[in-house]
């Protein structure tokens, strides 16, 4: 069995947001591999389901942001699952909008969700990193990731990237994070450049 967790903040308020692109992620997961309703369980909205014969738990904590790892890891105790076991779908600002990267362990690099993840469960957790870009200036960040994407980004990378990792699914289940990439790259090649900064030049 595995955890599949999308990082986010509960409530329509939020739901457009760059920061919930991982409760995107998982939503269009459930949506294509026909998992059972979502319900409350472990301080998250869950759904359960089977992809290439591996058992499937989707997670998306309601405990804002900034407490996930408390929910994913109640669940990890639960069902007795290591690290290992736990993919984390969220947003990336260090990586171009549309660009995908798959990670295990490391720090937090600023992110408070995978902040509190690391303190809850460990860093050798998996890491569906989902670019959203920069906004240009650190103290910018904020707002920027607390801002919906843009009618523009949603066409042109947004829903690509979600179809792709739904697609790619059976590939992460079966434990193959580099296929898992590389597919979703394949099906959804990010943008050639930030618009953004071709704006800007």
């Amino acid at each position: 069995m595995q955890i599949w967790a999308g990082l986010g903040n509960p409530g329509p308020k939020y739901a457009g947001h760059r920061h919930n692109i991982g409760f995107m992620a998982v939503d269009a997961i459930a949506a294509r591999h026909g998992f059972g309703p979502w319900r409350a369980r472990f301080q998250a909205e869950s759904a359960e389901g089977v992809i290439d014969g591996e058992k499937i738990l989707l997670l998306k904590p309601q405990t804002y942001m900034n407490e996930s790892g408390r929910s994913i890891a109640e669940a990890m105790r639960f069902f007795k699952l290591a690290p290992e076991d736990i993919a984390v779908f969220y947003d990336e600002i260090d990586l171009a909008p549309g660009r995908f990267r798959m990670k295990t362990g490391g720090g937090a690099a600023g992110h408070n969700g995978i902040r509190s993840m690391i303190s809850h469960a460990g860093a050798d957790f998996r890491r569906a990193r989902m670019g959203v870009g920069h906004p240009g200036h650190k103290d910018m960040v904020h707002s920027y990731v607390l801002h919906d994407f843009g009618k523009a980004e949603q066409r042109d990378w947004l829903t690509p990237l979600l179809d792709a990792c739904a697609d790619a699914a059976p590939y992460l289940a079966s434990r193959d994070e580099e296929r898992f990439q590389t597919e979703v790259m394949r099906l959804a090649p990010a943008p050639k450049a930030d618009p953004r900064k071709a704006a800007d030049s």
